[in-house]
């Protein structure tokens, strides 16, 4: 996500003296809709001051449509309930802030859990994002298994298509990617040069041990198999309100093998949301 995205300006403001001017139309009860649409399809709980951030993020789709009032824009989407229109929707209002090996404490206890386990190893990455979390589980795995990683599965799931896209590529600014160590970026990234100068993509043999798949943590069908050694769930459960929380951690519950693990972000604790699970160290848990 971009600085300008995550300030929430957009292009079509500007301001005049104190004031922020808009060229598109925002009322009141088209800012309420947005917010009801949003939790009914995604689960997204958008707070009151979010409204600068909506406004910024779905100006684009107003004018690629040629329109200036969100009202006009709410109106073709609701008639049109299949429409693709809904997925750039949806990706625009999703928030995508990750990195390398970010909560690094974590990846040690994986590894820790999967040194000696028998058998394949399987884990879900239920928040991919733009594919910085699950290169990074990939990465552990090939560290802490050697040869035996060939074997491994991560699934790595998100409702945002454009973020998918972008991780699939497994390109990234070599920025980035400086930030790791020196020896993981030797090991697991190729250095572009050229046309590609300033950018870095993942091995193949990272990139081999992820498949990446669309999904919507509120359908009622969920595209993925159990049981998992471990489940990924970071820093999107607190776009959801309690009730949310609680129906997606029981349906975790049943995908995880008896002593698999459920890691949490740092700023959420499921302790006091399901009695599904324990906790059993910092934001990690296990199945009750």
């Amino acid at each position: 996500m971009t600085e300008q995205r995550e300030r929430g300006v957009d292009a079509g403001q500007w301001t005049s003296g104190n004031q922020i001017e808009r060229d598109l139309v925002l009322t009141d009860a088209d800012f309420a809709r947005i917010r009801e649409l949003i939790y009914q399809r995604a689960g997204i709980v958008l707070a009151e001051h979010k409204r600068e951030m909506v406004y910024s993020r779905l100006a684009k789709r107003l004018r690629h449509h040629n329109m200036t009032r969100f009202t006009d824009y709410l109106v073709r989407l609701e008639r049109q309930p299949e429409a693709k229109e809904w997925e750039a929707f949806t990706n625009a209002l999703t928030t995508n802030l990750t990195a390398f090996f970010r909560e690094a404490h974590h990846f040690p206890l994986l590894a820790e859990h999967i040194r000696h386990k028998q058998g394949p190893v399987t884990i879900w990455c239920s928040a991919a994002s733009t594919g910085e979390e699950p290169y990074s589980l990939a990465m552990t795995l090939l560290e802490t298994l050697g040869p035996k990683a060939a074997q491994a599965k991560i699934i790595a799931t998100d409702i945002d298509t454009d973020a998918l896209s972008r991780a699939r590529a497994g390109i990234y600014p070599q920025e980035q990617v400086r930030k790791l160590d020196e020896a993981r970026v030797k090991r697991f990234f190729q250095k572009g040069t050229g046309q590609h100068q300033g950018l870095a993509r993942v091995r193949p043999e990272v990139s081999e041990l992820v498949e990446f798949m669309p999904l919507n943590l509120l359908a009622p069908q969920w595209p993925v198999k159990g049981p998992f050694d471990a489940i990924f769930c970071r820093n999107i459960m607190i776009y959801f309100d309690k009730e949310t929380q609680a129906k997606i951690l029981k349906r975790f519950a049943p995908l995880m093998k008896p002593d698999g693990l459920l890691f949490a972000g740092h700023s959420e604790n499921f302790s006091y949301i399901s009695d599904a699970f324990k906790l059993r160290g910092q934001t990690v848990y296990t199945r009750a």
